[in-house]
Order: C-alpha cells, then sequence, then structure tokens
C-alpha cells in the first residue's frame, strides 16, 4: 500500500515536502435575469439539449486540488503535536479534505514526545463541524501505556480532544483483551470508556 510505503520512507528520514496550497475561486454573475430564462429556453429547445448536457451546467462541486505523498505538520510554541502523512489528498472549495487511500498521524505531548498514532483506510475532514473521520481498519496505539483500539470507523474532535464511534471497538491491553460496542475517549487514548461492554479476556504471561 501506498500509506505504508510513505510510513517506511519516513522512518528513513526521506523528507517530503507538502505542495504549496492554491485555491480557485470562481464567481458567476447572472445580469438580466427574465432575458437569460428565455434564452435558456431558446437554447435548449432549439438546439435540443440532452439531459446529460443539461446535467453539465450544474455547478462542479468536486475537489479544488489534489496533492500526492503529503506529510503536514502542526506546532504549538514551536513544538510539534501533530504530523500527518497520507498518499493522498483532495481539497474543496468548502474547507473538507478526503485521504481516499488511507492516513497516518502521530500525536505529540507538551514535550514534544510522541504518545499515539492512528491509522485508517480512508479519512475525512469536514471543516463546518471541525471533525475528523477514519473508517477502514481503524487502529490507535498508545505507545506510553501500551494499549490499542481497533474499529471500523472513528470520530475526531480536535477543539475537544476526544473521540469516539458508535461502532464495535477491541481494546489490546498488556494482560487483558477488551470488547464491546461504542466508546468515548481522550484524543491520546489515555483514558476510555465502552458504552457497552461485551466481555474481556485475560491474556496468560
Amino acid at each position: 500500500m501506498r500509506l505504508q510505503q510513505l510510513e517506511h520512507e519516513i522512518k528513513n528520514n526521506i523528507i517530503l515536502k507538502p505542495s504549496q496550497n492554491h485555491f480557485i475561486e470562481t464567481a458567476f454573475v447572472f445580469l438580466m435575469k427574465p432575458l437569460y430564462h428565455i434564452l435558456f429556453s431558446i437554447l435548449i429547445f432549439s438546439c435540443g439539449n440532452t439531459d446529460k448536457e443539461i446535467e453539465e451546467l450544474k455547478p462542479y462541486d468536486g475537489p479544488e486540488q489534489e496533492l500526492q505523498n503529503m506529510v503536514l505538520y502542526r506546532s504549538e510554541s514551536a513544538t510539534t503535536r501533530l504530523k500527518l502523512v497520507t498518499p493522498l489528498l483532495k481539497e474543496f472549495a468548502s474547507g473538507n479534505r478526503e485521504f481516499p487511500e488511507g492516513i497516518y498521524m502521530e500525536f505529540y505531548n507538551e514535550e514534544g514526545v510522541m504518545t499515539t498514532t492512528l491509522k485508517a483506510n480512508e479519512a475525512k475532514y469536514f471543516k463546518e463541524e471541525d471533525h475528523w473521520r477514519g473508517r477502514g481498519d481503524v487502529v490507535i496505539k498508545n505507545i506510553e501505556n501500551g494499549q490499542q483500539l481497533n474499529t471500523e470507523e472513528l470520530f475526531w474532535k480536535p477543539s475537544e480532544e476526544r473521540m469516539f464511534t458508535e461502532k464495535f471497538v477491541k481494546i489490546s491491553l498488556p494482560d487483558q483483551v477488551l470488547y464491546g460496542n461504542g466508546l468515548e475517549a481522550k484524543q491520546d487514548f489515555s483514558e476510555y470508556t465502552i458504552k457497552q461492554p461485551e466481555g474481556e479476556f485475560y491474556v496468560d504471561e
């Protein structure tokens, strides 16, 4: 997978520089509205436009740009707090972002020490709601306490520093494995609550 190749390159100190963002804004101004509708009707009926041609008149809602092999950083007070690696990033005029080929994230504490990692087969950032959604083999690892979460869908709200899901979850601890449906957790996965626990199994040493 391309995401795994990118992780390998990062571990071997190959630096990938993100391209500069370019946003394209298109504005349509319609003057003399009644005349426009008359001309539009003449165009349809006299030229015999097909449904496909009429469909093409709809506003474009696809990505404004697509960026490949991206490594992005977020810092606070000159300290790295987040690193994001993805093979493909799609940016939309709404501010939404899509990561259709997977995403890998590293979270760091105030001292710049990595505490948690997150992987997902695909992800999306919703600008208006300011939250992320990861789907497909989502894995979170807390490096400090050796815990791992596995689920198929996970939401993350950076402003609240929390993650949650309504899907089935599996939490692997050093000495036991927990199962259940639904979860609320801090974004570093240092604290969590399974909404509907289904069982736990102890691991023999």
